[in-house]
Order: structure tokens, then sequence, then C-alpha cells
């Protein structure tokens, strides 16, 4: 993360209720006139890393969410893959992309100029994807702070392949075509561009249909899929007094990798408070109603609440 303490709404310049449409249309504006190979400016690439690192969170309702309840304590273990990984940059500044190529190099992953902006490139195989699991949590709970079981099931790596799908021993056929990757790219030049800026077209290997492998003996145990399905039932700490959809981060269970090796992702439990028959909870206040007689209401009464 950025040393830099600069509240992120105050970096958009976006209110803290802002929707989505508006955060996307005001980081595009501002990623187009500060990005660091249009704009030559000293301080124009400083200034382009603090948008995107305040995009990559209230982009995420679930990192916004975080930001919100914990400030920067709450999104401080985020790296350049959890800020970027799920942002589809195509998609908000079209396939050219300033002239850069905007995928990571991972199938289904986003982001690579950023990680390379900010020093942190990827290293070993790709992190698995988050779960997210809403609990709903009884008041008294949340009052006070304790445990609560969550119960869920998931996908794991198999443990007997090891991820690779094939049978223990046999090591999978990296498809020549690709060499490995499940992609083919196509590079190309703009006849209109005098910047001799390159575009890259990434698609789908058609030989092996983007799995960049071939097995030839599939495992026994997963069948070649490289997962199986778990139930676990996890103790989760619930914080004293904590927020209504406060996102609680357990590592490492959430989804597998994509990739043999690869560490799975992280799970979310995403908390709400169960209807309670004495209360109604409002943000961190707590609401009752009561009826009392015509005559306790003119002369006054005490009455006594749980």
């Amino acid at each position: 993360m950025a040393t830099g303490q600069r509240d992120y709404y105050e970096v958009l310049g976006v209110a803290r209720d802002a929707d989505q449409q508006v955060i996307k249309s005001t980081f595009r504006k501002l990623a187009l006139k500060y990005h660091p190979d249009r704009n030559k400016e000293p301080g124009a690439e400083e200034h382009f890393k603090e948008i995107a690192e305040a995009y990559a969170i209230l982009s995420d309702p679930k990192k916004r969410s975080q930001y919100d309840a914990s400030g920067f304590a709450g999104v401080a273990d985020f790296s350049a893959e959890d800020l970027f990984g799920g942002i589809d940059f195509g998609d908000i500044f079209g396939d050219k992309g300033f002239g850069f190529n905007f995928d990571s190099g991972v199938p289904g992953r986003r982001g690579g100029i950023f990680n390379g902006l900010f020093g942190r490139h990827r290293q070993g195989p790709v992190k698995g994807g988050d779960i997210e699991v809403a609990v709903r949590i009884a008041l008294d709970i949340i009052n006070s702070g304790g445990e609560q079981s969550v119960r869920l099931s998931h996908p794991i790596t198999c443990p007997a392949c090891r991820g690779s799908g094939a049978e223990p021993g046999i090591k999978p056929r990296k498809c020549t075509a690709c060499g490995g990757t499940g992609k083919k790219v196509i590079s190309m030049r703009d006849p209109k561009d005098q910047g001799g800026i390159i575009f890259q077209q990434v698609s789908v290997c058609p030989v092996c249909h983007g799995k960049g492998i071939f097995i030839d003996k599939p495992c026994n145990t997963c069948h070649g899929a490289g997962q199986i399905k778990r139930s676990e039932s996890l103790k989760v700490q619930i914080p004293k007094g904590c927020e209504e959809g406060m996102a609680l981060r357990i590592v490492g269970h959430g989804l597998p990798s994509p990739e043999p090796g690869g560490p799975p992702g992280d799970l979310y439990v995403i908390v709400h408070t169960e209807p309670d028959p004495r209360f109604e909870r409002r943000g961190a206040d707590l609401w009752r109603s009561e009826t009392i007689t015509i005559p306790d209401a003119v002369l006054g009464t005490q009455i006594d609440l749980p």
C-alpha cells in the first residue's frame, strides 16, 4: 500500500456516499489525466498511483466497507494482486488501455501495469479467489463480542494430485501452441498512430482451450479437476460492537488456486445482526417500542426495560 495517508474519498474527490458509477467515471477521468505514459510532469506518476489505489479500495464493496469501518488499518494488508487483480481495466479504458497491455499474464486476472508501477510483481502461482459468507449474529454476542461457528462447503486443492489433475507421479503435458499460458497473443501496430504504440489482442488458446496443459491420465480422486469439495466448521471471533455489514477476513480458507502449488484465497465473513425481540439496532444505537396507557402518559410512570 502507498505510504501516504490522504483519505481515499479526498483523493478521488467524491462524496463518502458516492455510488459506483460516480467512482468509476471519476477515476477514469483522473487516470487519463495523470497516467505516466501521458503526463510527464513531476509528481504525475505518484499521483496516478494514489488515485489508482483509492479506486481499487472504493470500487470494491468489501474493501470499501473495511475502509469505512476501520480506516487505513482495515485495508493495510492488501497486496497489488489483492487490490487490482479483480478489476477489468479494459472495461474502464477500452481495449487500447493507454497503449499498455493491462493483462497481468494470468488468465482471468488483470492489472499487470499496476504491479509494475507499485513495484509488486507476482511471484509464483496465482492466489485463489475469495469466498464471502453472510452470517447473522445474535445481538448479545455483538454487544459483548465472542465466538461464532460458521459452516461452509467449498472446493479445495486435491490432496492426492496437489491440484495438477493428473495421477500422482505423472506430469501434465504443456500445450506447445501457447507454451502453457492458455492464451493466444496477437500484437499489432495502429497505422494511424505516429507514436509507435503496439496493441496486444489476447484470446483463449484454441488448441488447449485455455488450460495450457493436457492430462493423459486423470487423478482418480478428483477425476482430473484438481479440486475436491470439503465441508468445514470454523470459529470466528466477533469483535465487540462490530458494525453492521463488517467483513471479517479469515486467511487461507477461500477457493483453491487455479495453478498447482498456488495459495488459496481468503474467506470473508459478512456480519449481520440477527433480529432481536427486545431491540431494533440502528447503527450503534438500540431502539425499543413500549406501549403505555393514557393515564400513565398523563401522570407519568416508571417501566422496566431489559
